[in-house]
């Protein structure tokens, strides 16, 4: 059997105890000290202001670049071992370290706005500061939303050891919940293990898989259900006290997009329910059913009957990016060979996939847990997409580094659609149900499901404000927002009542909405993809420069920048059509003839 790597972060750190995490450590809390003390100095002279701004730009930066390293390190360990107590003490001490920039914060953005004028001069003047435009705008709009330093430093330390602690209780308990899976063996199975059974062939282990993870979550719902409390209640004081119309209006802001596009995008997966409803029912006709459970949502169909060693997944995602670019087929090679990528399955490892950058040593990192599926081959390359959009943008400053997740899921998007477009290419016709059917899936998620996401969200701030919402009304409403979303696709006596609690991102108070930039990314990534087949020359350099771009302006502007208008319905409704290409397709394939 194959030896899946773990990652290795020796460049990062030698470990979390010694002298080098703890020089930085120090370091950090040295530069909150300079930035105040720099808030101090020059501040009123004219002539110097430019240099003072300058210099002030380049501490905080540093500040941001050594706290995110020194957080995604310590996250790291935590996340492939949850009961690490050395790498849960070393993220402790990081955020409490990172309090005093939260605090600097503060005084950096109130600085700013007392010389508001100033600052638009110097942006729009002064070739120093003109690539900061936007980021710097954006900061004196931030500023219209904070607290006093008092009470944002009080939120910054609460937050540290109440809804930063709830987020780590779900995580943590979703990753060690296990219960008995064969009552004569006595072999157990975690939640994680059970969820990765939605993909058995076998529809009789999919439902016991489904009924056992349900009972799991059951088990534990009291908890989730306080911890969610307690992440939404804080989100909605916070933001109040804050000036925030209600969370989602933050949600927008932070995503750099205006109501009107997220209204676009929301519109456009509503108006074309139906599409996704109709595969649905093929697929169910595929697998000999009358309707699909919630647990045959992944259930395989056709013929993709290969099995990838970890050797080979490496081999074809490397070939299928250098295919299209080679700088990005480069960058995942060397990913691969300097063991950047953490990909073997095991208890204590939290479930999923992410990547994470380190901007001191301008490199990333990825958390899979690989299976030898094309599922999770592609789930490579989506994350390699990430790493490779970070790794356009190391270069830069921090503020012109930092896109919002809306534009976040492009590289992803996009390099795990060429890579099913590469598998496509020799596929018989078993193997191109499968695909198809596997890409269907996976825009499924990202357009309906998390359209069911996004309804019980919003219905859960709604009735959080009256006060503390307990399990069964939880899991009644993300039944209903299901309902919404799948329609009558789905047997509504077989749906996922505690999606609530599978979903960590329900349980950050920063993050709120976090599910709508998936949507986003989806028909976004697909509408490039489009793009590159009609405008084929340049466009790998265009594609490049759209990445360089996405963290210096708001999303409509960037986007704009390669030709396209995410603010008119019609790029929305291409995008969709890539979708609906497919559909027409697997009914076809499968003989389904129905609506």
């Amino acid at each position: 059997m194959e030896h899946l790597p773990h990652w290795n972060l020796e460049s990062i750190y030698p470990k979390i105890e010694g002298p080098e995490f703890a020089q930085d450590l120090a370091r950090l809390g040295t530069l909150g000290k300079e930035l105040q003390q720099q808030l101090d100095d020059n501040l009123g002279q004219e002539a110097n202001f430019g240099d003072w701004l300058q210099k002030l730009l380049e501490t905080y930066q540093l500040a941001l670049d050594t706290a995110g390293t020194l957080g995604a390190y310590a996250n790291a360990l935590l996340t492939v071992n949850t009961s690490d107590e050395k790498a849960m003490r070393g993220l402790n001490q990081v955020e409490e370290a990172v309090l005093e920039i939260k605090s600097a914060h503060v005084l950096v953005i109130n600085s700013l706005a007392s010389h508001e004028k100033k600052i638009r001069d110097i942006v729009a003047n002064d070739k120093r500061f003109i690539p900061f435009h936007f980021v710097l705008d954006e900061l004196l709009v931030e500023q219209k939303h904070t607290m006093s330093r008092a009470e944002e430093a009080l939120a910054a330390d609460l937050n540290r050891s109440g809804t930063d602690a709830w987020g780590r209780l779900q995580e943590a308990v979703s990753s060690q919940a296990d219960c008995v899976w064969d009552e004569q063996t006595g072999i157990r199975k975690s939640v994680i293990q059970l969820r990765s059974l939605a993909f058995d062939p076998d529809r009789a282990v999919r439902k016991k898989a489904f009924d056992k993870e349900l009972e799991v979550w059951k088990q534990h719902e009291i908890a989730f259900a306080y911890a969610i409390n307690g992440v939404k209640g804080t989100t909605i004081t916070l933001d109040r006290k804050r000036g925030y119309r209600d969370p989602l209006e933050r949600a927008t802001m932070q995503a750099r997009i205006t109501d009107e596009v997220l209204d676009l995008l929301i519109g456009s997966i509503e108006s074309h329910l139906s599409l996704f409803q109709r595969y649905l029912r093929a697929k169910a006709h595929a697998l000999g059913l009358k309707k699909l459970a919630f647990y045959d949502i992944f259930a395989p169909v056709g013929g993709l009957n290969k099995r990838y060693s970890f050797t080979e997944a490496k081999i074809f995602i490397t070939a299928i990016f250098t295919e299209f670019h080679p700088p990005l087929g480069l960058f995942a090679k060397e990913a691969f060979e300097k063991k950047w990528i953490d990909s073997e399955p095991r208890a204590g490892k939290v479930g999923g996939a992410y990547c994470t950058s380190f901007p001191l040593r301008k490199e990333t990192r990825i958390l899979a847990n690989f299976d030898g599926t094309f599922d999770s081959v592609s789930t490579v390359a989506h994350e390699l997409g990430h790493a490779y959009h970070d790794y356009i943008t190391a270069d830069l400053p921090a503020l012109l580094r930092n896109y919002p997740m809306t534009l976040a899921e492009t590289a992803s998007i996009f390099s795990q659609f060429i890579i099913f477009q590469g598998a496509l290419k020799d596929a018989d016709k078993q193997a191109r149900i499968a695909l198809i059917e596997l890409f269907l899936q996976d825009a499924t998620q990202t357009c309906i499901d998390i359209l069911s996401r996004f309804y019980f969200e919003r219905e859960l701030f709604k009735e959080r404000v009256q006060g503390d919402v307990m399990p069964e009304r939880l899991s009644h409403l993300m039944v209903e927002a299901q309902k919404a979303s799948y329609g009558d696709a789905l047997d509504s006596d077989a749906l996922h009542p505690y999606m609530w609690a599978v979903k960590g991102h329900y349980y950050s108070s920063d993050l709120s909405y976090y599910n709508f930039p998936y949507a986003f990314g989806q028909l976004f990534g697909l509408g490039v993809y489009q793009l590159s087949q009609n405008e084929p020359e340049g466009f790998a350099e265009r594609y490049d420069a759209l990445l360089l771009q996405s963290g210096q302006n708001a999303a409509p502007e960037v986007t704009a920048t390669a030709g396209i208008d995410i603010t008119n319905e019609k790029f929305w409704q291409q995008s969709m059509a890539v979708i609906r290409q497919y559909v027409d397709e697997f009914c076809e394939l499968t003989g389904y003839e129905g609506e």
